[in-house]
């Protein structure tokens, strides 16, 4: 009788120990919440500067891929002789074509060589890298960063994890789908959270970057060959006056007159073309990694700036403001043009 009285009274006392475990725990203070917003500020902005060297080294090989495919490939193919040959049909035939509109050759000779150099230059780089794919890296980045700061922040305040993570789903990151901070740095992988996906495949089918400055060399081209043209027209008319046998003599040697020459332009056309190309390439690419909206950075941005709109004017008494006011972070300088160190 005795052993079981104890044994029931041992039993009794585990309960109430148990029932003291499970009381609500206190809730965190207003201050120490102040503090876990700013560290998670803190957290953010470290993230997203890490995602934004992440993102600018990875453009830069972008970029030293698409220079190296110029000058390997289209260089090459928009200088050679046949090429040259083969523009000034084209330019002839948009200038027959033209009516009464002096600019439309120019127009449609810049049209031919965007494609060129998309499908020469632009399309084979983006097998390897091209910056919608940069942009999908470093929003991934700066949420893997982010998450493991979120998680350090709990365990340094020791918050509850109940109460912490009511207060994280709070914070509203991709509206109006209302994916949280919570969500976005609980699940695994957070490309599980529709929100976060549909900004991913946002990215992914963004505007290609491509350099629309190849206008100055479509102008300069077009130029080029219209003046040929006038040249080529007195050889046709020398050909047709010497007859039947003399004319195709003389028009292979206005050929081999014209690839002679060709061939001594070349040095100095490569060089202007190639200035040209990097200047217009040049301009594309800073766009690419200034542009918070449509950048690399684009989708680090949203996330991040979304953080700072909640979390920047949070009072310590009130709820969460979801309505605050949102803060940009500038980019870095941009480093120097490539173009400009190559030669």
């Amino acid at each position: 009788m005795i052993l079981r009285a104890l044994v029931l009274a041992l039993l009794v006392l585990l309960n109430a120990c148990t029932g003291r475990g499970t009381l609500a725990q206190a809730p965190v203070s207003p201050a120490t919440w102040q503090q876990v917003d700013l560290a998670l500020l803190v957290a953010s902005d470290d993230a997203r500067e890490q995602a934004r060297v992440y993102a600018r080294g990875s453009l830069d090989h972008w970029r030293t891929r698409v220079y190296q495919q110029t000058e390997e490939v289209f260089i090459p193919w928009f200088n050679s002789y046949w090429t040259q040959e083969w523009l000034s049909m084209r330019v002839s035939w948009y200038t027959l074509s033209s009516g009464h509109d002096p600019g439309q050759p120019g127009r449609r000779l810049e049209a031919y060589l965007q494609k060129q150099y998309h499908d020469r230059v632009l399309a084979p780089v983006a097998v390897e890298i091209e910056p919608n794919a940069i942009a999908v890296q470093a929003t991934d980045f700066y949420v893997q960063l982010l998450s493991g700061q979120v998680a350090a922040i709990g365990e340094q305040y020791r918050l509850p994890e109940a109460q912490y993570a009511q207060h994280l789903a709070a914070v509203v990151l991709l509206p109006p789908a209302n994916a949280s901070l919570h969500e976005l740095t609980h699940t695994q992988p957070p490309t599980q959270v529709r929100a976060y996906a549909a900004l991913l495949q946002r990215l992914r089918a963004g505007a290609e970057a491509s350099p629309q400055g190849l206008g100055e060399v479509a102008k300069a081209t077009n130029s080029k060959l219209q003046a040929q043209m006038s040249t080529r027209g007195a050889g046709s008319v020398a050909a047709a006056v010497a007859g039947k046998i003399a004319g195709p003599l003389i028009s292979l040697g206005m050929a081999g007159i014209r690839a002679i020459a060709h061939a001594g332009e070349r040095p100095d056309t490569e060089a202007q073309l190639r200035h040209d190309l990097g200047a217009a390439f040049d301009q594309a690419w800073l766009k690419v990694l200034n542009d918070p909206e449509g950048g690399v950075m684009a989708g680090v941005n949203q996330l991040a700036d979304g953080l700072q709109t909640q979390l920047g004017t949070v009072n310590t008494v009130q709820p969460l403001d979801k309505h605050a006011r949102a803060r940009r972070t500038g980019f870095l300088a941009p480093w120097p043009a490539f173009a400009a160190n190559r030669n």
